[in-house]
């Protein structure tokens, strides 16, 4: 019987599917295997690769995987799903996964560290308790709007839609407004804990190296910077500048062909959070300029002068992506250019 080389795992809650090939690619073995003996199971394996699509568990497997020796590669689902045939099932899933490793030219995520899992869990809390936040004042406002009590739009009129509320004058129903002070009362809880979980990412800004070199950044803060720090791949897993920007889904689409090039709009693929990130930091300068000025000659003046503010947003995020790569890759601080 042949060596198995690579190993395509597909991950689930309780029962694994693996499909083991030898290095021509014949199959070696079809397995089914439970939660608590899928690491007992490839302990037993020689050293090779360890192939699984990236999801929910795949960081934590691919870490306790890699201490038994193996290799270990996680792979987007969207390139291994070219890799399916026909039926969908576990095993043509573990047996896709086999074979897009063994692809040459086939892209890797790199496995996180619990300390970058981490960091990662301080945003994804984050984000979530700003959309609730957002839901809590939106009912607020649609509710109130229904008794003729409207405010401002933005966060800070919030307060003036409670002082009407609180307010004997407005006749509002009892039971409609206790039902309107539950909301307040969570909107204060998830005021309280956002700030502390803004204390905790300015404080990571601080002490950590990579934080206050982006900083460095025009238009990227404490929040921007330690989200790169954190959910970023590795800068030397990309090639160049763009290859980073493209991940993050800031340059167009291609539908070229024949030799003509033909770019669409954004791609808006890769992490979100980043995109929205750099997005907001770059609209922040944009604003400054369009308001104050950018300096005569610079990059910046020249794109208002001839381009919608929204396109040079997008772009200017484009350019801050490529930016960030250059200074991890290269361990610098920013240095603004002299304009022309």
């Amino acid at each position: 019987m042949s060596e198995v080389s690579t190993i395509g795992l597909d991950l689930a809650k309780q029962v694994f599917q693996l499909h083991g090939a030898d290095s021509a690619g014949k199959v070696v073995f079809r397995k089914t295997v439970r939660r608590a003996r899928l690491l007992e199971f490839l302990a037993l394996q020689p050293p090779c690769l360890v192939a699984m699509e990236v999801c929910g568990s795949a960081h934590y497997w691919g870490r306790e995987i890699g201490k038994l020796g193996h290799t270990v590669r996680l792979i987007a689902p969207g390139y291994v799903k070219p890799f399916v045939k026909r039926q969908k099932n576990d095993a043509a899933d573990a047996e896709a996964i086999c074979e897009a490793a063994q692809r040459p030219t086939m892209r890797f995520v790199a496995v996180k560290s619990e300390e970058a899992q981490a960091s990662s869990v301080v945003f994804r809390t984050r984000d979530l308790l700003v959309r609730q936040q957002t839901q809590c004042i939106n009912a607020l406002r649609g509710h109130m709007a229904e008794y003729g009590l409207v405010a401002a739009k933005g966060t800070f009129h919030v307060a003036k839609l409670i002082e009407k509320l609180n307010d004997p004058a407005h006749l509002v129903p009892e039971a409609a407004r206790q039902m309107l002070k539950i909301l307040i009362e969570t909107l204060a809880t998830l005021d309280t804990q956002i700030a502390v979980l803004d204390v905790e990412i300015a404080r990571r800004a601080k002490t950590e190296d990579i934080p206050r070199r982006l900083m460095t950044i025009p238009g990227i803060g404490p929040i921007t910077a330690t989200a790169l720090a954190a959910l970023a791949p590795p800068a030397n897993s990309f090639g160049k500048g763009r290859d980073f920007a493209a991940w993050l889904g800031l340059t167009p689409l291609q539908k070229s062909t024949g030799g003509k090039q033909r770019l669409g709009k954004t791609s808006k693929m890769g992490e979100r959070t980043l995109r929205r990130l750099l997005i907001i930091g770059a609209s922040a300068v944009v604003r400054h300029a369009a308001r104050r000025g950018a300096p005569a000659g610079s990059w910046l003046a020249r794109m208002l002068a001839r381009k919608p503010r929204m396109l040079v947003t997008v772009a200017l995020a484009n350019k801050m992506a490529r930016i960030v790569w250059a200074l991890l890759t290269r361990n610098e601080v920013y240095r603004a250019p002299v304009a022309a």
